[in-house]
């Protein structure tokens, strides 16, 4: 069954970089599209971020220009490098199949994400 560990997050002052990971294990990664997603607190989980198992990506509107993701189906990762992070971008960012997540015993699998604090 696969399983997700999302890395990388921290404390980060405004307008500073930050570069998420996610490690998935389990076989058939490279065929997915994979996506990055966030929740604050108080609101439901977004996606920020997708890449086809070829590499097209996709971005909401509000990260455009500033994010970029990008995969390696050797290592099975995703990455998320996030540029001129704002304090809106503070939340715990997860990484999961797009556009629908991975099932585990028949429910929605994610990963214990990280968090990103954009604060000064």
């Amino acid at each position: 069954q696969v399983q997700l560990v999302e890395s990388g997050g921290g404390l980060v002052e405004p307008g500073g970089p930050l570069r998420l990971s996610c490690a998935a294990s389990g076989r058939m990664f490279d065929i997915y599209a994979m996506g990055w997603y966030r929740q604050a607190p108080g609101k439901q989980r977004e996606l920020v971020a997708s890449i086809t198992s070829g590499g097209s990506t996709n971005y909401a509107d509000s990260v455009k220009g500033r994010f970029t993701i990008s995969r390696d189906n050797n290592k099975n990762t995703v990455n998320l490098q996030m540029n001129s992070l704002t304090p809106e971008d503070t939340a715990v960012y997860y990484c999961n199949k797009h556009p629908m997540p991975w099932l585990r015993r028949g429910k929605d699998y994610w990963g214990q994400g990280t968090q990103v604090t954009v604060s000064s």
